[in-house]
């Protein structure tokens, strides 16, 4: 029951993370700092590169709250147990979104022209593909078991 119950605060806990600032930046120490989240540098990408703003939709947005409503339906018995390694897999791509997230703030503050702090979405962003991580394994080992 308890693996439920955080497998469904999961659904509400990914939209905050997605609205929540992932980062602060800014040009120089001196101009103030922009928030960045998951949903403004979307936005941004849309705008500019629509690839990129479709693979980070898919890595950032859709693939955890797939992945999440995946193992509720596994959990809840109402989808089949073989579903697994393919919401793993899922969880595994939105964890490569937060790789590139910390990527881009390594870059940017190698440049040394940007200023960039890392806010509390990115580790909460990062805390809910973990745990989604972490409960397939452990939803997996439940049923085996």
């Amino acid at each position: 029951m308890a693996l439920r119950l955080l497998n469904l605060s999961l659904l509400v806990l990914f939209p905050i993370a997605w609205f929540a600032p992932l980062m602060r930046a800014g040009l120089l120490p001196l101009f103030g700092l922009s928030e960045i989240s998951v949903i403004s540098g979307l936005q941004s990408l849309w705008g500019s590169d629509v690839f990129l703003a479709l693979l980070v939709t898919l890595f950032a947005l859709v693939a955890p709250y797939v992945k999440t409503v995946g193992l509720a339906l596994v959990q809840f018995d109402l989808a089949s147990p073989r579903l697994l390694p393919a919401l793993t897999l899922a969880g595994k791509l939105a964890m490569a979104d937060v790789f590139l997230i910390a990527l881009y703030i390594v870059v940017v503050k190698g440049v040394g022209m940007a200023t960039v702090e890392t806010a509390w979405g990115l580790y909460l962003f990062t805390a809910c593909i973990l745990g989604s991580l972490a409960l397939s394994v452990l939803t997996a080992r439940g049923l085996r078991g």
